[in-house]
C-alpha cells in the first residue's frame, strides 16, 4: 500500500526513480505539451477521467485527504504524482515494462495490444 505523503514529495519512490519511464512516454503521449488534448485525455501524460478518479480512490483508501480534479491533469507535476500513485499501487514492485504496459493498456492490459507502445518507450527510454 501507498501512502500519498510520500508520491506527492517527487517521482522518487522507496528510491526508484519514475522519471526516466515519465519522460519517455511524456514524449511520446504530448511531446512535453500540458495542454495537450485527445479526446478524453489530456496534459502531459495525456490522463484520463478515470485515471483520476482511481488515484482519488487510491488515496481515500489510505487515509489521504488530498484529491485530484480533472483539471490537474494540465498541470506535469500532478500528473506526475497521478502516474507514481498507479504505479505504486497496482505495480508495487517497480516493474519498468509493466509500468509501460499499464499506462498504455490500462489495469487489465493485453501484452501483445502493449507491445508496441512498449517498444516505443524503451527505445525513447534509451536516448
Amino acid at each position: 500500500m501507498i501512502f500519498a505523503s510520500h508520491v506527492e514529495v517527487s517521482a522518487k519512490k522507496n528510491g526508484f526513480d519514475w522519471e526516466p519511464v515519465m519522460r519517455a512516454i511524456i514524449q511520446i503521449e504530448s511531446k512535453g505539451n500540458p495542454a495537450a488534448v485527445n479526446g478524453p485525455y489530456v496534459g502531459v501524460l495525456q490522463i484520463s477521467p478515470v485515471l483520476v478518479k482511481e488515484c482519488n480512490n487510491i488515496l481515500r483508501s489510505t487515509g489521504s485527504t488530498k484529491r485530484y480534479s480533472l483539471s490537474d491533469r494540465f498541470n506535469a507535476t500532478k500528473s506526475k504524482e497521478m502516474f507514481v500513485i498507479i504505479q505504486g499501487f497496482y505495480n508495487p514492485l517497480n516493474s519498468i515494462e509493466k509500468a509501460i504496459r499499464l499506462w498504455s493498456g490500462g489495469i487489465r492490459y493485453n501484452v501483445a495490444k502493449t507491445q508496441a507502445y512498449l517498444s516505443k518507450v524503451l527505445r525513447h527510454m534509451s536516448n
